[in-house]
């Protein structure tokens, strides 16, 4: 089959790779009809998640119609079209059972990796590294599903995959992100970022029942799509100062709340931003925290601040006083996407939101080179990039 196969910092390539094959009772396989570059693929793009491997299979936004099944998949027949989630999880661990999927105990085969970093492992992931598993990906003609009794999710008829391809990921990873900012009926919540995952958050906010979203970005087609598509106030921070922005529009007082979507290679205009470049240029440091250290310092006193920017290590001058003294609360992580199929398929087949609204580009699976190319530097408006095998 053909794959899109990582080869180094800036190098993908799509390649011939041997079919998937069923090696677990509880495994699928899947014809993939749909599947996109996600921010955080960048992340490996520009080979900031150790533990790749040339020829790794990167993608973990994919859907399809089922091909193959393994002996013990009962919830799905061959010939259903299917969603996947990003995350792996097996269904049964202790952390399955309380709804924490993206934490699930045994589906990362490289938990050890993990621990070493972490102290414990997250689940494996599809397309993203050995530290979360070593699972090919989707952006290909094919994909094997672990533990598919459980990660497979049906998509009833009458549905296109562009309104339901974003149930792998960037939808959920935007509602968990509001939901983890507890808003409360008259709130005012401020999005650092308007890629897709920051659109889907402001999104998400107004349905949670926010009164104000204000985003945050330095993209014009971003901030465009912001206002245009979720009536969101917006804030250009190559134009004015974020921080002293939100204290004039929230009466000196800051948002509620405030939503990291950006993660751990934000662009800035500060002396920070130079600094986070020059320490990560030379590997003393792993991320590039503005936004966080924005967030941080805007939040109102007693706010809640929510996470759904990947980071992937270790960060350097974090305002942890502005925190502390301010009596902070923070959520963050891997989305659990099993939580949020229902309830968001729902949304969409009552029309409360088209997720396909943030879709840009369509390009065939040989053209993903460009497709990162065009993704990662913003050209051509280049806000969403969906892959058709």
């Amino acid at each position: 089959m053909k794959a899109v196969c990582w080869h180094g910092a800036n190098d993908v390539r799509v390649e011939t790779v041997p079919d998937p094959k069923i090696i677990n009772p509880r495994d699928a396989i899947i014809k993939i009809t749909s599947t996109a570059i996600c921010g955080s693929d960048l992340h490996l793009y520009d080979g900031f998640i150790p533990t790749m491997e040339k020829g790794d299979i990167l993608g973990h936004e994919f859907m399809g119609e089922v091909v193959e099944l393994g002996s013990e998949v009962k919830n799905v027949k061959i010939g259903d079209r299917v969603v996947v989630p990003f995350t792996i999880s097996c269904g049964n661990c202790f952390f399955c059972n309380r709804d924490l999927w993206s934490l699930c105990d045994n589906s990362n085969p490289n938990a050890w990796m993990a621990e070493k970093m972490m102290g414990h492992s997250p689940s494996g992931l599809f397309g993203y590294s050995h530290l979360f598993g070593g699972y090919a990906g989707g952006q290909a003609e094919y994909a094997r599903v672990p533990f598919a009794d459980v990660g497979l999710f049906k998509i009833p008829d009458g549905l296109t995959d562009d309104q339901v391809l974003f149930l792998t990921d960037i939808f959920p990873t935007g509602y968990m992100a509001a939901e983890n900012c507890q808003i409360e009926p008259g709130d005012t919540v401020a999005v650092w970022g308007c890629g897709p995952v920051g659109q889907f958050a402001i999104k998400s906010a107004y349905l949670l029942g926010a009164q104000r979203v204000i985003a945050i970005d330095r993209i014009p087609e971003r901030l465009q799509m912001a206002k245009e598509q979720s009536n969101a106030e917006i804030i250009n921070y190559e134009e004015v100062d974020p921080g002293e922005a939100l204290k004039e529009m929230t009466g000196g007082r800051g948002p509620d709340a405030c939503l990291d979507a950006v993660g751990m290679e934000a662009h800035g205009t500060g002396l920070d931003a130079f600094y986070d470049k020059a320490k990560q240029a030379v590997r003393l440091e792993t991320d590039r925290p503005t936004a966080l250290r924005q967030v941080m310092v805007a939040c109102r006193k007693g706010g809640r601040v929510s996470l759904a920017g990947v980071y992937g290590g270790f960060l350097d001058k974090i305002p942890m006083g502005a925190a502390f003294n301010k009596g902070l609360s923070f959520k963050m992580g891997q989305t659990h996407v099993h939580r949020y199929l229902k309830p968001l398929l729902e949304h969409i087949q009552n029309g409360k939101i088209d997720p396909s609204f943030v879709i840009t580009h369509k390009m065939n699976l040989e053209d993903t080179p460009k497709g990162y190319e065009i993704f990662k530097h913003k050209k051509d408006n280049c806000i969403k990039v969906v892959l058709k095998p």
